[in-house]
């Protein structure tokens, strides 16, 4: 089974105030620098897996982000963290975690910006396949580095795994949600949906699914009732490939 890149965490550089969860920067034996997000936080797990499921398709359909590492958390790292938050964090966290490359210079989106109508109208399709309720102008998630627009923070997807405590549900009721743009800091680009669709629907195939969720560490996959690690990654499977090959009604704006 493919697995995320492992690198361990040497040194923790600073928090990243903003959210809920507490992420930070981190420095790691690969000579890399990583946004960080915990494991202990609030969240919990499943904002990781959702995080790499949405994050590794992104980068498949040639959507840009940041690269993705597990971040090994050693009990070394916390002992001198002066800040009595940030130390219950990290205790909080040992283990693997997720690490997100960091993007030196970029800045955030915001109404100055004018991307590739085609590339937002790619990342708006996405969110609308993953359910991501996490992209509006209080909180774009989208960078510019270089000229390009970037897609991050996919914790907010995929939705429905929170609701397995009691088992998995049903990948069609999934795939019947419509997905609502009201509050979408990319809903002018709506009209081109339509294309992104006949794009990039065809490339999301069981087959590359599988490769994604392959990813995910097992030790993220909480357990659900009646469902060993196999089964839960089998049902990430069928519940976006019910949604990307059923009827698309839930694409926005009438777009299908």
């Amino acid at each position: 089974m493919s697995a995320l890149p492992t690198v361990r965490a040497t040194r923790y550089v600073v928090p990243l105030r903003e959210g809920g969860s507490l992420p930070g920067l981190v420095e790691a034996d690969d000579l890399g620098t990583y946004v960080c997000k915990f494991r202990g936080a609030g969240q919990g797990l499943r904002v990781l897996v959702a995080e790499v499921v949405v994050g590794e398709l992104a980068r498949r359909l040639g959507i840009a982000t940041p690269d993705l590492v597990a971040v090994q958390l050693e009990e070394a790292i916390a002992r001198y963290e002066a800040d009595e938050e940030v130390q219950d964090l990290l205790t909080a966290s040992l283990g693997l975690n997720l690490g997100i490359d960091f993007l030196p210079g970029a800045f955030g989106y915001d109404a100055e910006c004018r991307p590739d109508p085609a590339v937002a109208a790619r990342i708006l399709w996405l969110d609308a396949l993953t359910a991501n309720v996490d992209r509006s102008w209080r909180n774009p998630n989208l960078l510019m580095w270089h000229g390009n627009l970037w897609a991050i923070d996919h914790g907010a997807c995929l939705y429905f795994h929170h609701s397995w405590t009691g088992g998995i549900g049903s990948p069609e009721r999934f795939a019947a949600q419509p997905y609502r743009v009201d509050d979408h800091v990319l809903g002018a680009y709506l009209p081109g949906v339509a294309a992104a669709d006949e794009e990039l629907a065809p490339q999301v195939t069981e087959q590359l699914l599988e490769e994604v969720v392959a990813l995910v560490p097992e030790e993220w996959l909480e357990p659900v009732p009646d469902a060993d690690p196999s089964a839960l990654r089998r049902a990430y499977v069928d519940f976006l490939l019910a949604r990307v090959s059923g009827s698309r009604g839930w694409l926005p704006g009438g777009a299908a």
